[in-house]
This record gives C-alpha cells, structure tokens and sequence, in this order.
C-alpha cells in the first residue's frame, strides 16, 4: 500500500519590522496569519533591443490575484534559504529558465504592508528586487510553464505595463508606481538618457587632475628594470575589458571608460559610492542551455549584471548574507574555525550557490560534513587562476633583481600567495632594503564595510628616495616615548613598541584596490599578530603628496583659509603629519584585553567601525605626537602653528572623498569636535582659522576619547562618537560648495609614464 503524501510545510523568517532576522522561523501560514515581517523575492525579465518586460498570468488556482498578469517570476524565501538562491529557483520552477548568478541585478528592496481576504490575509513582506536584462525577448514557447503558478507569460512595453498601474488596470497585479515600486521603471528609464549621463560623468571626471607622476631610474640595473616590467603586469576583468574593448565606440563609451579606470568599479568612490555604470553598460554573455532548446534561437544572451548599491560585504560574502546570519553561523564554530572565517585572508561562501552553480538543485544538499550554508575558503583556493599567475611572475622578478632583501620579498611573497600564509612574506617586507621598493599583497580592509574583517589586494612599486628617508628616523626612534605619553590611561598603553621602519618612495605603478582618491601613505601590516611581534613599516609617497599639495591643498587654502594665517599652509607641515599619521597607526590600542578578561583585537570588537576611527585616532595623535615632539625639542618650533592651519585645510581635501569612505568619515569626526570646542572658528566671510589658545586642549581631548573607546572594544562607544560627528554640518557644506563653484580637484589621477615607456 502507497504511503499517504504528506505536505511540506513550508517556514519563513521571522523579520522585525525594520527588515532585520530575529532568529525565529514559522510556518508560511502563521507568518500571514499573525502579520509578520518576512522576504520574499521579485525577479522582473526586460529585454533590452524591444524596452519589454515580461509579465506572467498568476494560475486560476491562485490564492490572490487569480489570473491576472504579474510579475516575471516571484517567491517567499524559505528559513534559512538565501535571497538569490531563491530568485534563481523561482524562475527555474515557475518558467523553466536556468541564469547564473551574474544574472540577477539587485535593484531595490520593496516593503509592502497590506490585508487582504477580510483580514485573513496580512502581508508584511520585504521583497528583494531582481531586474533579469537580457538582450533580446525569450520566445514563447522556450518557456517551460508550472501549470499550478502561471498559465501564461507576454512581454509588454515597459512604458505601456507602467500606464495599466497607474490607471489601476483590473488586469493586472496592483503596484504603486508612484510610490516606491516607481522605482523600476525610474531604473530603465535612466538607462536610456545618454545625453544626461555624458554631462554627469564629464562633472564627476573634472573633480580628477591628472598628474604625471615619474622618478629618476638612477642607481636601477638592467636586471631591476626587467623585473620591473614583470611587476607592473596586470590582468583584466570582464567588466574592464568589456568597457575598454567599446571606449572608442561613442562620447559615452569613452567617458565611462575613463571614470571607471579612476574608480576600478561602476561605484563613484567621491559620491558615497552611487553607481556611475548600469547593467545595460556591462558584459553580454551567451547561455544557450538557460531554457529548453528551440529550433533557429541560439539561446539567452543576457547582460553580466552588478548591484545599483555597492554591497557592503563586496565579494567577500554572499551578496545576500546579513550580519545575524553570519553571528549565528560563527557562533557554532570551533575557535580555529571562527578565526578563519574573521580571517583577514578567507572568502566566506555559500554551499547551496556552489550547488546550483554546478546544476545541483536540491537546496538541502550540503558537502559532506556540513550543517549551515555557510563556509570559508582561503584566498589561495578562491583566487588560484589569479595568484598563480602572479605567484609566476613575482618568482621570475625575484630571480633577475640584485638585492637579497628584494629577492627575498619577492619569493616569499610569491609562495605566499598559494599558502595563504603572509606571515614571514610581510616580515621580509618590513625589513625590505633595496632602491626598488615593492609592496604587493591583501593589506587593507576599508572594503569590507560589513565587518572590516577582509583584505583586498594592491600594489605599490616605487623607486627610495635615500635623502628623504634618512631624514626621517627621527620619528621611529620615538615611538615607544609616545606611547608612553599617550593621553590614555597608563594601563591600555604597550611596553614594548617596536622602532618602525619609514621608507621615503618615488611611485612609479600602482594597482589593484588603489582607486578614486590616491593614498599619500601607508602603514603595514594590518595582522594583529605580526604588529606584536614585530611592529609595522611605513612607506611615504612623496611625488604624490607633492602632487596633492600642489594641485588640490594650495588652491583649498586660497579659498578656505582666512587671510591672515594664509601663509601658515605649507608642504613640510603637510608631509610631516602624513609621516606622524602613519607612524601613529603603530601606537596605541591593537591587540586588547576586554573587560570580561578575554583577548581580542581593536579590529575584531569595532568591526565596521573600526577602519574610520582608526584613520580619526591617526590623524589626531597625529597632530598631538607633533606637538609633543616640538615641547621636546626634536622638531623645529616653525611648526608650531603652521601644523594645525595645514591640518585645517587639510580637513576638507578628505572630507570631499565623502563620508561613506573611511578617511572622509573619521575627518568629518575631527574637524567638527574641533569647531565643537571651538579650535576652529568659522568667519562670516566664510572663511576658516585656528584659534591657538584653544587647539591643543582639542586635539588632546579627541585623541583621549578615540584611545579610550579603541582600548575597551567599546563599539557602542564608537557608534555614538561617530554618529554625533560624522556629518556633513553647515560649515563643511558652505565650504565644499565654494570648492565645487571654483572647480578646485577632489583629487588626482596618476598617469605612470616611466612604467608604461618600460612595458612598451
């Protein structure tokens, strides 16, 4: 005798009202019942050459809205499913089309809240919205229909679709377009206005100088020179190589071309990362095996779509993974495993992706040993095609240079990339010795907006300049002097700081994450471990700051300062705090001791948080350390006031990168607790100065506040600093505007003619 079927319940999750997890799971029917908050998807097809959407014919059977047209494809999102897994088996299940990943544009999330079938029906739904572009429409009868879901599919003219809502057509699905589902069709409409998008992007591209940044080759042999043609190798991703193969095709093309060499993504880094490219700029891609096959169609050629909104966990997540998902996977790991997965150098991914990637549709499957969706992988394994191709080419550079310290950088950091061990390749780059200076490797975390947990690779290459870097170990003689004397309780402060290399450099390439606003200088590493033991090294980039000096920080003092503390912006003040900034990275709180007792790390406690004040607390123990080693006599008293008046001026140059940024966010910090205690004062005339008598007890009070929060792991602390803070007050806005209206740069563009002459 047959076994008597038995229905699966379907569960959702349960959402606060404000669209976050809470951890609870009911069944489908409760979740209506009771008016939870919960997700769904919606998944809309256009085809780009016909400016069509497509709409399906909900099944007679349907609960609500029988037989009237709706959208392409949609679906709850069961307990523990992801959001684009869902999308992509909605439109498996209900149209018989198979798309990758790269498929699913994310355009917006939809809230909708209302109550149908007398109250019996309460729909509290968050509605994840998917926009599908393919360049032509999918034929009829290539569709392989769920007879219980939908009974038919048409494409229709968006602008025609978009009127029937409006008029409340009882044909069709109610949406507001007026309201945020409006959004859509706002969406392609902007596609199309090329004219309108040429004037935006010549805007954005003239906030760029370009600058030709080049270096003496002098005391460089044939060898070096031929390893560093090996350096400046790059490789090209599809976006990339899409938009450069087409930059000569029209105005536009060209125009999007360049702003995107600028910015290495479709974000606009200076416009709190607003996207500059649409999907219908990207990639076309050939699937022939998306539907069943149909005699004369070879098949969908579809758009390689990105997010409108930058992810904030990047590439280093799954797109649809939220902070409670992944506290909730760590929290049943083991300690090793839980360090992997806060690792600086792992991706963190999902079983059930990889499953349909490889056409296994089972959302249950999962490898073996495996209980959440959830996992880790090394850089080395994820990037492999990647870094073994650069692995190759650091071996061959470190083969031909005649340094032994260089060589030795370039092999260890060449294994390093297919061990996924830095440890011993960083330490041969702090005690790095050669005229060639290279820095190359997964370092900084500013991209990892979610937790600050992940590293991104760049690239720096460079010639020493001996003069300048010998001037300068005045500074890493005295770091354990000034963390002895930081304003913070003697309890947080280090006894064993370690003496930290500078390097004065010439840039001649860089590359990788180095895009929009241009970096002056760095300290690394970031590894906890590794500044324990051994410290950081500094690298200055000295024709950069030139450049910055002279085309951006002069013509903001021009504007910005009053007159009479005018002549107090100089280059020295100016490039002696960027050393003291970078050496103030190596002082103060890293590895701590929580109140609980337990170890941890100022990364680990403030996550998200932590990049922002990290730059904040650089740059005003900065000016606190000038300060301090001026009262000690070890720099000359002519800084005495021109260091704050160049730090002032220096306030709105990053403050233009924007405040989604780290560096722009931790200046608004600083520049506004000091107009706060009134050591900057803001002039009728609308111009600024420093009020002396007061600057010090300022910059003394910030450095103690953001040492202090740093030392406790307090990230409630940092959240209500920054949330005070960190705004765009009247003052910034009055004197960002006048920068604008004058055209002053936000920034500049490096051209590197010395490595494009070596690879030509």
């Amino acid at each position: 005798m047959a076994e008597p079927y038995i229905e699966q319940v379907e569960y959702l999750d349960v959402l606060t009202k404000t669209g976050k997890k809470t951890g609870v799971s009911k069944p489908r029917g409760d979740v209506h019942r009771d008016g939870d908050y919960h997700k769904a998807v919606h998944v809309w097809i256009f085809a780009e050459s016909t400016q069509e959407l497509l709409l399906q014919k909900r099944a007679d059977c349907k609960d609500s809205w029988p037989g009237l047209w709706d959208i392409s494809s949609a679906g709850h999102i069961s307990a523990g499913d992801s959001s684009l897994i869902t999308a992509q088996r909605e439109l498996q299940e209900e149209l018989g089309v198979i798309l990758p990943k790269d498929a699913f544009e994310l355009i917006f999330v939809f809230l909708e809240e209302c109550v149908t079938n007398n109250g019996k029906f309460i729909n509290n739904e968050y509605s994840d919205v998917y926009l599908v572009t393919t360049l032509e429409p999918i034929p009829r009868e290539a569709f392989t229909l769920q007879d219980t879901e939908v009974s038919d599919v048409k494409y229709i003219s968006f602008g025609e679709y978009r009127s029937h809502l409006a008029e409340a057509d009882p044909k069709y699905v109610p949406y507001d377009v007026n309201k945020q589902y409006g959004l859509l069709f706002d969406i392609i409409t902007k596609r199309e206005n090329n004219e309108a998008r040429s004037l935006v992007l010549q805007k954005q591209l003239r906030r760029y100088a370009p600058v030709s940044l080049t270096a003496e080759l002098t005391g460089l042999g044939d060898a070096d020179k031929e390893a560093l043609i090996l350096l400046v190798w790059h490789s090209n991703p599809v976006l990339r190589e899409w938009l450069k193969e087409h930059a000569n095709v029209s105005q536009l093309d060209n125009l999007k071309w360049m702003y995107y060499v600028i910015n290495k993504s479709p974000w606009s880094c200076l416009d709190e990362n607003e996207a500059f490219l649409t999907t219908a700029d990207s990639a076309v891609k050939l699937l022939p095996e998306a539907t069943k096959p149909i005699t004369g169609w070879k098949g969908v050629q579809y758009r390689a779509a990105f997010p409108m909104l930058k992810p904030s966990g990047a590439n280093f997540y799954p797109p649809d993974m939220d902070k409670m998902e992944f506290k909730l996977w760590t929290t049943g790991l083991s300690l090793d495993k839980q360090k992997d997965a806060t690792s600086f150098f792992t991706v963190i991914k999902r079983h059930s992706q990889v499953n349909w990637d490889n056409h296994i549709f089972d959302s249950t499957h999962l490898s073996e040993g495996s209980t959440h969706d959830l996992y880790s992988i090394p850089y080395s394994q994820e990037y492999h095609p990647f870094l073994t191709r650069v692995s190759d080419l650091l071996h061959k550079a470190g083969d031909l240079v005649s340094s032994p310290s260089l060589k030795r950088l370039l092999h260890s950091k060449a294994d390093a990339f297919l061990s996924n061990d830095y440890y011993d390749s960083d330490i041969a780059w702090m005690e790095l010795d050669s005229k060639l200076d290279v820095t190359i490797g997964p370092y900084e975390t500013y991209e990892d907006s979610l937790f600050g947990y992940k590293a991104t690779f760049e690239a720096f290459i460079g010639v020493r300049d001996e003069k300048a870097t010998a001037q300068l170990k005045l500074f890493s003689d005295n770091l354990q002097v000034l963390e002895q004397n930081l304003p913070m309780d003697d309890t947080y402060k280090s006894k064993d700081i370690i003496a930290a290399p500078i390097r004065v450099v010439q840039l001649l390439f860089n590359a990788g994450d180095v895009k929009g606003p241009q970096t002056i200088a760095f300290n690394l590493p970031n590894d906890e471990r590794i500044v324990k033991d051994r410290g950081t090294a500094m690298v200055i980039l000295k024709n950069v700051s030139e450049a910055k000096f002279k085309q951006i920080l002069n013509p903001i003092a021009d504007a910005c300062i009053a007159k009479e503390q005018h002549e107090l912006v100089d280059f020295e003040s100016f490039f002696t705090h960027t050393i003291c900034h970078e050496c103030c990275h190596g002082i103060g709180p890293h590895t701590i001791t929580l109140p609980d007792g337990r170890k941890s790390t100022v990364r680990l406690e403030l996550q998200d948080l932590h990049s922002a004040l990290e730059e904040a607390k650089a740059d005003i123990v900065g000016l606190w350390a000038l300060n301090f080693l001026i009262k000690k006599h070890l720099l000359p008293t002519s800084l005495e006031k021109s260091m704050y008046v160049s730090f002032l001026a220096g306030c709105f140059r990053s403050v233009r990168f924007g405040l989604e940024e780290a560096h722009g966010k931790g200046q608004a910090l600083q520049f506004n607790w000091l107009l706060e205690k009134e050591a900057f004062v803001f002039h009728p005339n609308e111009t600024f100065s420093v009020n002396f008598d007061k600057v010090e007890e300022a910059v003394e009070s910030l450095s103690r506040t953001i040492l202090t929060i740093q030392a406790k792991g307090d990230k409630e602390g940092a959240s209500l600093l920054l949330q005070k803070y960190c705004t765009m007050t009247k003052p910034l806005k009055v004197a960002l505007q006048k920068l604008e209206s004058i055209h002053v740069p936000v920034d500049i563009a490096p051209i590197f003619p010395v490595a494009k002459t070596l690879l030509e």
